[in-house]
């Protein structure tokens, strides 16, 4: 087992971090922008050939640790019975919920990803990890009741949760109840890790985020850990609130950019790993820069084996790939002073 991120995941140590870049397969690779030009996003996540395709450009193109499925957090309402058109816009829903929507799960709409999950590990090196993800129940619940994503504040979606929280408890079970399924056929179908993505934790105080929807995040995590995979967390704008998570919810809880790695990893239980933090947009910037940003990482990664370099958040497509890619090779060729 040569691979880096395998031996992180299990605890041996390492010369240096392992990396992988959430939004990864697409974004701000060339050669995934060419097949964009050729097929929509929609036919890209359906099509076995494709999504293996698209899964695995950042491993060609990049050489990264890691591969993550290429699909969506949104396949969830889809197959809770939602129409999903994804336009210019982002992703819009045709039929958003009301408080007389009636959700009926079709777990064989989630077949495609199964398949592409298949196709992956066919296609792969054997010792390069695949990680799976979906999205976290309040995340797919803002989606699903606001109808897009044009305002990020998801105010009929918070307005919903707070007026009628017996409908939104409802909501958040059935998409808890498909996630659960959906997760853990993907650890039996063979990914290595799984990620959650809570991308709009921030939105709730932490009080009543731990209160009402942690427990359905629990039992998300809990069965796929039952099925012997790795599994990371990613509550985003969750801050120093991660000194409030259960104790072993996840192996490892990704964090954004706004408080530094060593203040995140003192607040964190030591039991859990973490991921992140480089804010994206500084990928913006000339290659000076830049590096004044890597180096400062340098004495977090030398005193923490369990530690991915990863985002704060996902690649943004202002990026250019030559700063990805500059990224990339920094990271695997700097002293990051681990004896």
């Amino acid at each position: 087992m040569d691979n880096i991120m395998l031996k992180t995941l299990n605890g041996e140590r390492t010369s240096r971090p392992p990396m992988w870049f959430m939004r990864q397969a697409g974004r701000v690779l060339p050669s995934y922008l060419k097949l964009r030009e050729k097929y929509n996003f929609h036919k890209m996540m359906r099509n076995r050939e494709l999504a293996t395709e698209v899964t695995l450009l950042p491993h060609h193109d990049l050489g990264v640790d890691a591969l993550i499925l290429f699909n969506d957090i949104l396949v969830i309402p889809e197959a809770l019975g939602m129409k999903l058109n994804f336009t210019d816009r982002g992703p819009v829903f045709e039929n958003p919920i009301d408080s007389a929507a009636v959700l009926e799960f079709q777990p064989e709409k989630l077949e495609h990803v199964y398949d592409a999950i298949d196709g992956v590990i066919e296609a792969k090196p054997t010792d390069l990890p695949l990680f799976g993800f979906c999205g976290a129940p309040l995340t797919v619940f803002c989606y699903m009741v606001e109808g897009h994503s044009q305002r990020a504040s998801f105010p009929k979606a918070m307005t919903l949760f707070y007026k009628d929280p017996k409908r939104a408890h409802a909501i958040l079970e059935k998409i808890t109840q498909a996630s659960i399924l959906y997760a853990t056929n993907q650890a039996k179908r063979g990914i290595t890790a799984f990620q959650l993505f809570e991308s709009h934790a921030g939105l709730l105080p932490l009080a009543l985020y731990n209160k009402v929807i942690m427990p359905y995040v629990k039992r998300i995590l809990d069965a796929v850990k039952a099925t012997g995979c790795k599994t990371i967390f990613f509550p985003k704008g969750f801050g120093l609130g991660v000194s409030t998570l259960p104790e072993g919810l996840a192996d490892y809880v990704s964090a954004d950019w706004q408080y530094e790695l060593s203040q995140v990893r003192e607040a964190l239980p030591a039991s859990m790993g973490i991921q992140g933090n480089l804010d994206p947009r500084v990928l913006l910037g000339d290659r000076q820069s830049i590096e004044v940003e890597l180096e400062k990482l340098i004495p977090f990664g030398a005193e923490n084996q369990d530690w991915i370099f990863n985002l704060g958040h996902g690649l943004i497509p202002q990026i250019p790939v030559d700063n990805l890619k500059f990224v990339i090779d920094w990271v695997k060729n700097a002293d990051w002073q681990r004896s």
